[in-house]
């Protein structure tokens, strides 16, 4: 149960060493900050389009796109054909796959995105792990922090388990959509081809082609001149 391979495509990424030999899908938050401090070898390749700021401890591969007012501090290591909008702030120890798009007024941080998944709108990816095609909406946020800031705890069918991790945002199934200005809470793991509705507030685990919805009860009145509403 929660082994990597029930969430991810591990031939989707071009880092699966992170999850080897991990027990659970979580694992591999623990692994990004020593794989790139041994793997990476900075060199940009990319499309600049003005003059974003890029240090001097980021890779980025060829057909990517870089805009003016990106901030990509690093260390990162940025695939292929990934499109990096303005605005999009990529802090320490950031792994993003081929074909992604890092929106604007994103940021990540401590974050393995597979191929193709698309972070384009106000979101914070923090401490996470987004699968093959995962898709967040405009203003998605995946909460790392608990309130009380102790360690976050998976809740599994037979009990919780213990992450030994006080920052961990979300596992993003492959293929999984999450509606505009959703929150996922610490500890959350959402399974494959599943579909969370926009302005969730969503906490635990989901089962893969699961669908979370939300109810409203809305009413709506025809306005009458000169009352107060």
């Amino acid at each position: 149960m929660f082994a990597p391979d029930e969430y991810l495509t591990l031939g989707h990424t071009a880092h699966p060493k992170l999850f080897e030999n991990q027990k659970y899908v979580w694992d591999a938050l623990k692994q990004i900050a020593s794989y790139l401090q041994f793997r990476l070898k900075p060199e940009i390749r990319a499309e600049l389009v003005g003059k974003p700021f890029i240090s001097n401890a980021v890779f980025i591969g060829s057909g990517t796109i870089v805009e003016q007012g990106a901030f990509l501090k690093g260390p990162a290591w940025i695939g292929e054909n990934c499109h990096i909008r303005s605005g999009c702030y990529v802090r320490e120890n950031v792994i993003a796959g081929d074909g992604v798009v890092l929106g604007n007024s994103c940021e990540f941080k401590n974050c393995i995105l597979f191929d193709e998944a698309q972070v384009p709108h106000f979101n914070y990816v923090g401490d996470s792990i987004l699968g093959f095609q995962a898709h967040l909406g405009a203003g998605v946020i995946l909460s790392n922090v608990k309130l009380n800031h102790r360690e976050i705890e998976v809740s599994a069918m037979d009990g919780s388990i213990a992450t030994g991790l006080k920052k961990f945002g979300a596992i993003v199934g492959d293929g999984t959509e999450i509606g505009c200005n959703a929150v996922i809470n610490p500890g959350s793991v959402l399974g494959r081809d599943s579909i969370v509705y926009p302005g969730a507030n969503f906490r635990g685990v989901l089962p893969a082609s699961s669908i979370v919805k939300v109810r409203q009860n809305i009413q709506v009145l025809t306005r009458r001149e000169n009352a107060s509403e």
